[in-house]
């Protein structure tokens, strides 16, 4: 029991309320920045039926998360292998881009599935969820873990609001979870820490938890070049803004 409690805890779930925050790219990176401090990490694709981990990798892998959920494969067969050409790479599970079907799944497949994500987490430091925007059941199933929760968001107001209400339903549900906030895409730290000012006070004073800043990560238009390119940041751009944020993250989570 207390081995499956250790394995939980090394589980970190990647949020939004909202999509198009960057939340893919960010689970990548982190990733990868997690292997570059000697961490072996590796990132699980739970946006359930509109997967782009691969995508963003520019891999093709010949196994996904739909023949874990067909029974003819297990977790830990699929997982895929990143190298970059200084040799430091990061595992990853690829999801199923595409099949809505996916998006669906009971809650018995789904808490099967999260059995598996702690599972394989004792091979590795640190298991990082990518999960799709929003609160559907399988955000909340495989998010209500031991683990710790990064919630992205942005200065844009929308991102504010549907932050603000994926931290309440989380809350509710699991009253004691680990949420830390990262604010994506900020012109200036100093707009990042507005922006991370303005859901703290929302969350003081309605929900009455802090939840702490984990990171603020500068505008970059790197990050834009990186994704086109199918080249994660710290292999495309190392020495770019975005990826001395992401590093620093890393840091702290370590």
């Amino acid at each position: 029991m207390t081995d499956t409690i250790n394995n939980e805890k090394k589980l970190i779930t990647v949020a939004s309320g909202k999509g198009g925050v960057g939340k893919t790219w960010f689970s990548v990176t982190l990733t990868h920045a997690l292997s570059h401090l000697n961490r072996k990490a590796v990132v699980f694709d739970g946006d359930l039926g509109l997967a782009n981990v691969d995508i963003q990798l520019g891999q093709m892998p010949n196994k996904d998360l739909g023949d874990v959920i067909s029974g003819s494969a297990s977790l830990k067969s699929i997982v895929s292998r990143y190298d970059d050409k200084g040799g430091i790479g990061f595992d990853y599970v690829p999801g199923k881009s595409g099949s809505g079907a996916l998006g669906s799944l009971s809650r018995d497949i789904l808490r099967g599935l999260k059995a598996d994500l702690i599972g394989l987490a004792q091979d590795y430091d640190h298991l990082l969820l990518d999960m799709a925007a929003g609160v559907d059941p399988a955000v909340t199933t495989l998010s209500n873990h031991q683990g710790k929760l990064l919630v992205v968001m942005t200065a844009d107001p929308t991102s504010l609001t549907d932050a603000y209400a994926f931290i309440k339903i989380t809350i509710m549900k699991n009253p004691k979870a680990n949420i830390s906030i990262v604010v994506n895409s900020a012109k200036t730290k100093r707009e990042g820490e507005r922006t991370y000012e303005a859901i703290k006070r929302a969350c003081e004073g309605f929900l009455k938890i802090s939840p702490p800043l984990q990171g603020i990560i500068r505008s970059d238009s790197k990050v834009v070049d990186a994704i086109r390119s199918q080249v994660p940041l710290l292999t495309r751009h190392p020495q770019s803004d975005a990826a001395a944020d992401v590093k620093a993250i890393a840091a702290s989570l370590v």
